[in-house]
C-alpha cells in the first residue's frame, strides 16, 4: 500500500464483497481496507515483532469515555500486571503529526493513564513517556520492548 518508516510486516490482504480488506490478527477478523487500518496493522506488527509484547496484551479499538464523550483508542498495550502501559494513536500516512493530534491522544490518556503514548502516521512517530508522581512528561526516541524480551 504505502512505504512506511516500519519493518515489513506480513500483512493479509484480501477482497471481501469487491472491497479491500485487511486481517487484524488480534481481534481474529478482515476489515475494510483504510489507510488508518493499515498503519494500525503495521504498528501492531511492530509492538509484536520488534518490541516483543505478547498478542494478549494489546487492545485494539477498544471504547472509552472521555469529557463525557465515547470515543476509542486505536491501540492499548498493557504490562504483565493488566495496567496500561502504552497508548498508540494512528493516523493515516498523509495526515501530519500535528498539535492537535498530540492532544488528542493526551485527551485519550486521562482516562486510559498509560505511562507512555504513541502518536504515528507509519512515516512519522513521536513518543512520550509520563511521570505520574512527578506529574510531567518528557518526549523519548523509542518506545520500551516488553519486559520479557
Amino acid at each position: 500500500m504505502f512505504k512506511l518508516n516500519l519493518p515489513e510486516a506480513p500483512l493479509k490482504f484480501s477482497n471481501r464483497n469487491g472491497k479491500p480488506t485487511i486481517w487484524d490478527f488480534v481481534r481474529k477478523k478482515w476489515l475494510i481496507l483504510t489507510p488508518e487500518e493499515y498503519i494500525r496493522q503495521s504498528f501492531l506488527h511492530y509492538l509484536m515483532q520488534h518490541l516483543h509484547y505478547p498478542a494478549s496484551l494489546l487492545s485494539v479499538e477498544r471504547g472509552l469515555e472521555v469529557l463525557r464523550l465515547s470515543k476509542r483508542t486505536d491501540i492499548v498495550v498493557y504490562d504483565n500486571a493488566g495496567q496500561p502501559h502504552i497508548l498508540v494513536e494512528c493516523k493515516a500516512p498523509q495526515i501530519k503529526i500535528s498539535k492537535h493530534a498530540l492532544q488528542q491522544t493526551s485527551i485519550y490518556n486521562l482516562a486510559v493513564k498509560a505511562r507512555y503514548l504513541c502518536v504515528t502516521n507509519g512515516l512519522e512517530h513521536v513518543f512520550f513517556q509520563i511521570d505520574y508522581a512527578q506529574g510531567s512528561f518528557k518526549q523519548i526516541k523509542e518506545l520500551p520492548m516488553h519486559a520479557s524480551a
